[in-house]
């Protein structure tokens, strides 16, 4: 079964709809690739989906061992290659935790969700994922 349905709206838009929930995202192509940058393009989703997806797996594990990451913080910048083909050619993740008193076990488990998040493992290795680590 098909998890989402996309339609190209025109003007180098489009329209998500997530069919479990109903839920609806637009896409815009960036200013330097002819859009208008007024939603998320399509790269910025991947760069999202990258971030998102680290934090959740943490988030599981956090649920799972007893410790807490609520109101960690992420700023993502997505870089792209200069030449053709346009693609990505690094994702770099500024991640930030409130409660810095983590032990190390806690720190190694997120270490690993970074690592080996789904989304992490399925882009291209030619595609560099920066990440830095606070602990505040």
């Amino acid at each position: 079964m098909p998890s989402i349905e996309t339609i190209y709206l025109g003007e180098l838009r489009t329209e998500a709809t997530h069919l479990l929930s109903g839920n609806k995202l637009l896409t815009d192509a960036p200013p330097d690739n002819q859009g208008r940058g007024e939603y998320f393009s399509p790269t910025d989703l991947v760069a999202t989906a990258l971030g998102s997806c680290m934090v959740t797996v943490m988030g599981i594990a956090a649920r799972t061992h007893g410790f807490n990451i609520d109101g960690a913080r992420l700023v993502i910048t997505k870089i792209m290659t200069g030449e053709a083909p346009r693609r990505i050619a690094e994702i770099v993740i500024d991640l930030t935790f409130p409660h810095g008193d983590y032990p190390e076990k806690v720190k190694k488990i997120i270490e690993y969700s970074i690592k080996n998040c789904p989304v992490a493992l399925s882009l291209h290795p030619d595609v560099n994922q920066t990440v830095t680590v606070h602990y505040c």
